[in-house]
């Protein structure tokens, strides 16, 4: 029997009717995702990063946008987090995410969000979690620039799929017009535009290098530092580099304020 009571016969059950999951939990034994393509996922990269983060959570507050089926999200409650709200556009995912609660035993509070909505939720999280989710978005940097003006209140915990160059690339503050040649370097921050599909999937949007991502994130007022051979960083919030940042909503509260109610 699970924490929840419930039979291996009932999760199977249950596990089952909410179709293919992306992520293969341990649901009371149940393994949801054990054929998955890049085997046992997320938890490959769980071990890969998990040192990287603090050991207890005690007392803070997790927002992980893109929850799918809760697996960083209940990594979060098992290290003591008070709250863990978990964000995700897909109903079914978020189905999953209810399921793998139950099952643990271990409370989330999920919501049917994408990232371009959270300013909705009026506050900022201490941790915040943007795993997996990047490329699949068509506006990258306005989602990276309203996680930093309405919910990073510290961290943001940031992975994305990287394809070209890995090296580094030290950008100059500027150029002038006539330079060309530098953006030919295999190391120039570069976002891949998908038009169609990859790896079957019409939703991988924008792929960057090492670093685009890099850029991007300092570019949305965060400073990046990379968790050795992963694609994650761990981002402390800093100050916007330019005054222009997410114009839509325009502004967040300021820190130590309320947000709407």
């Amino acid at each position: 029997m699970s924490r929840s009571g419930l039979s291996r016969q009932e999760i199977e059950r249950r596990v089952h009717a909410l179709g293919d999951w992306f992520h293969n939990l341990d649901l009371g034994g149940v393994r949801t995702a054990p054929d998955h393509f890049l085997g046992d996922y997320p938890a490959i990269v769980w071990r890969a990063i998990s040192d990287a983060l603090p050991a207890r959570l005690d007392g803070r507050t997790v927002l992980d946008v893109g929850c799918n089926a809760g697996f960083f999200s209940l990594e979060m409650k098992r290290r003591g987090a008070a709250r863990v709200v978990g964000l995700d556009s897909d109903e079914r995912y978020l189905a999953q995410a209810r399921l793998a609660s139950e099952v643990s035993g271990l409370e989330l509070e999920l919501r049917q969000l994408s990232v371009y909505d959270v300013a909705r939720l009026g506050e900022r999280f201490d941790l915040v979690l943007f795993m997996g989710v990047l490329y699949h978005l068509r506006h990258p940097l306005l989602a990276l620039d309203l996680l930093h003006e309405h919910a990073v209140g510290e961290t943001l915990v940031f992975q994305s799929m990287l394809r070209g160059s890995q090296g580094a690339f030290p950008v100059a503050r500027d150029y002038p017009f006539d330079e060309r040649e530098i953006f030919d370097h295999p190391s120039w921050p570069k976002l891949h535009f998908v038009e169609h599909a990859y790896a079957r999937d019409w939703t991988n949007w924008w792929i960057p290098n090492r670093a685009g991502a890099e850029a991007l994130l300092r570019a949305s007022g965060f400073e990046p530092r990379a968790v050795p051979g992963t694609e994650v960083y761990l981002c402390r919030r800093g100050a916007r580099p330019t005054p222009d940042g997410a114009v839509y909503p325009a502004r967040g509260p300021a820190a130590g304020e309320e947000g709407p109610p």
